[in-house]
């Protein structure tokens, strides 16, 4: 596959065979009725107008729009804004909010509050720069995903927080469905600057297959603490993996009797009113609810790099 393959390839992904042996074939909508059936909203973390010297940004960011598009799918888009804050940056954060996307705050720096000697007001004041980044964008909903699903190490830090947001009118967006779509991303770039022309079909069957697999774990760990199917959404971020495959991973979770809804409606399900009494505070909200009802063995953190990359140096990806 050479460069311009790779930046217009994004539906490849829909006609191949996935790890479980599941050729992915789109559902219609109509098909989907039952209000017990798993449903996904798409949520996108950390948009950025940079990009390595092998894709050009502008185009990735058309891709993944246009997927969502072609999906009839509204997402909620997470910025940090130290990412954007250019006059590309704008442009871009305005792209989304102009087709009808949720504009959220993901911060301004990024920073990880789980570390014990960042001050909250540190962190306080990083989370309203953040705000004010995009708190002008048509479509800013005051929802407040932390980085790294990362919300406090202590009590104090973990409940002064939940206090700030609720005093500033925000809901935390939380994830439900976890993944390490990014590591995916990092692997998939750094072959790509080896050999721009590299065959990147198991790069897509992994980033597929691993997805599947987190979803069906989560979800799975949702029916047993609820008892009942959840609105998930899910953590995937503004990548070159996403823009080439997003469109793969909508038809599989479609051909997989998965009702693709979204992101403001899937926020609305009452699971996202849940502050799981956990230290240190955060991970996917399913994990937290889990690991708060003490039942079942889970690891941490949920998701990362290092539960990927054995899997993946044995696959020669």
């Amino acid at each position: 596959m050479n460069r311009r393959d790779v930046l217009t390839g994004i539906g490849a992904g829909a006609a191949m065979l996935l790890a479980d042996g599941f050729r992915i074939r789109a559902s219609p909508r109509s098909e989907f009725r039952s209000a017990d059936l798993p449903k996904l909203a798409i949520t996108i973390d950390d948009p950025t107008t940079n990009a390595p010297a092998l894709y050009d940004a502008n185009k990735k960011n058309d891709l993944l729009l246009a997927t969502l598009e072609r999906h009839k799918i509204k997402a909620a888009l997470f910025v940090c804004g130290k990412r954007v804050d250019s006059d590309a940056g704008k442009i871009l954060v305005k792209s989304w909010s102009d087709a009808g996307h949720m504009i959220c705050n993901h911060s301004y720096s990024h920073l990880y509050f789980n570390a014990p000697k960042l001050p909250f007001d540190v962190y306080r004041d990083d989370f309203l720069k953040g705000e004010a980044i995009i708190a002008g964008s048509a479509s800013f909903k005051k929802f407040y995903r932390f980085p790294f699903l990362k919300e406090g190490e202590t009590k104090e830090k973990r409940d002064g927080f939940r206090k700030l947001l609720a005093d500033h009118g925000y809901q935390n967006g939380s994830v439900t469905i976890d993944t390490s779509d990014w590591y995916i991303d990092e692997r998939l770039k750094a072959r790509l600057k080896k050999d721009a022309s590299a065959n990147l079909d198991s790069y897509r069957d992994y980033y597929l297959a691993h997805v599947w697999d987190r979803a069906r774990y989560y979800d799975k760990l949702a029916v047993e603490i609820e008892g009942r199917q959840i609105a998930h959404t899910i953590l995937l971020h503004h990548t070159l993996t996403n823009a080439l495959w997003l469109d793969g991973l909508i038809t599989m979770f479609k051909s997989k009797g998965w009702l693709m809804i979204d992101a403001e409606q899937a926020f609305k399900d009452p699971i996202f009113n849940a502050q799981p009494e956990i230290l240190p505070a955060g991970e996917s909200l399913v994990w937290a609810l889990a690991k708060q009802a003490g039942k079942i063995e889970l690891r941490y953190p949920g998701e990362d790099d290092t539960y990927e990359k054995d899997a993946m140096d044995t696959l020669g990806l």
